[in-house]
């Protein structure tokens, strides 16, 4: 049986919240649209000052230095967040935008040369590697090292190894790099960048670099797969796009909303705390369940349906609060230039063949993406 489009519902409906499991820790799952980013915001009760306990799982064996900023509390978070804020508000510089839309059409191009094409590891994970040279100010060969790596840069999913080294050590040589010669580039300015009038630490350094390659790598290509299943499957979407394209702002807000690439993120709670009826000890954590909350039907009408005019739109698929995600303006600019193009250059796709990513956990199972998508795009 394939999982419920909306797994949370019923535990949404009644509690408001859900017990579950990762591996031995028990997590209270918060996930009503209302209390999701109510909590989002009080960093005070629900702390992201732990290091490696803020993703979900927890990933003390997959990296050894805390991510910056996002495993820090205000005020300290704003003062390491504004470090790297410029290159995360490159995507609306007017050259980002243009080079980016030459990326996807450059990409998509290609694709419709072919009679089939794998979206998942031929398109999405290349698009979002070499987009990430764009925002990081690197040559867009830096990108072939990491389309390498594969679709998630800690995990083997082949093998069930661990690649957090690999990435550890590619990290410590591009700041040796960056040290030897410096240049204007995301490496070269974390070198030179202070905190609390000092320099950062090599540790804090990598703790940043960390979550710019980890945090938005399998979220991106999960949508970029999840969009063009999505068109697949409904071609009048496609057209409803074609016939203006005014409509893609809002198009693009509501599949961020539908597909939810990140499930949930984790809090600690300081100390012994009643979440909405559950007593959560001190030093446990809960989850904001942004999934749940994007389909809570207090917010949303309809909310199973994916309506792409769909307007107001307040979903939390980017978080809420202090740490909303940095990285939003990069994931938006891809999503809609891609939508463009695909609506100016792409009469159809045709599903071949797919097979869902299937995340499943002790009490829910949900798809998020696709481990591989073929499909072939027939020229406009």
């Amino acid at each position: 049986m394939s999982p419920s489009p909306d797994p949370f519902q019923s535990a949404r409906q009644t509690s408001g919240t859900l017990q579950t499991t990762f591996g031995d820790e028990p997590i209270t799952m918060i996930l009503r649209h209302d209390a999701v980013r109510e909590a989002a915001k009080d960093w005070q009760t629900y702390s992201s000052n732990h290091p490696f306990r803020v993703p979900i799982p927890s990933e003390e064996n997959l990296r050894t230095m805390r991510q910056l900023p996002i495993e820090t509390d205000p005020p300290d978070h704003k003062i390491f967040r504004d470090v790297i804020e410029p290159f995360f508000r490159r995507p609306k510089d007017p050259h980002v935008i243009t080079s980016t839309e030459a990326l996807i059409d450059r990409m998509l191009t290609e694709a419709l040369t072919k009679n089939s094409v794998e979206i998942v590891r031929d398109f999405a994970l290349p698009l979002q590697s070499r987009a990430l040279t764009l925002l990081l100010n690197v040559p867009e060969s830096e990108a072939e090292t990491w389309i390498a790596w594969g679709i998630h840069v800690f995990h083997d999913t082949s093998t069930g190894s661990s690649k957090g080294q690999t990435l550890e050590t590619y990290l410590q040589n591009r700041f040796d790099q960056a040290e030897a010669n410096p240049g204007d580039d995301f490496f070269t300015a974390l070198t030179r960048a202070t905190v609390h009038d000092r320099p950062l630490t090599r540790q804090e350094m990598m703790g940043y670099a960390n979550l710019a390659f980890a945090g938005g790598r399998d979220t991106i290509i999960h949508t970029i797969s999840s969009i063009i299943a999505h068109l697949a499957n409904h071609p009048e979407h496609l057209t409803f796009l074609r016939e203006d394209p005014k409509r893609i702002v809002n198009a693009t807000e509501e599949f961020f909303r539908v597909i939810s690439p990140l499930t949930h993120i984790g809090r600690v709670c300081p100390v012994d705390t009643n979440v909405h009826g559950t007593q959560v000890k001190a030093n446990q954590r809960i989850s904001l369940c942004w999934a749940s909350a994007n389909r809570d039907e207090n917010a949303f009408p309809a909310p199973l349906e994916t309506r792409l005019d769909r307007k107001p739109n307040p979903h939390v698929a980017f978080g809420a609060g202090p740490h909303l995600c940095i990285g939003a303006p990069h994931a938006r600019l891809l999503a809609r230039t891609l939508l463009r193009a695909l609506s100016e250059r792409v009469a159809k796709i045709t599903l071949i063949e797919a097979t869902p990513h299937l995340e499943s956990e002790s009490t829910y199972q949900r798809n998020v993406g696709y481990d591989s998508l073929t499909v072939r795009l027939s020229p406009s």
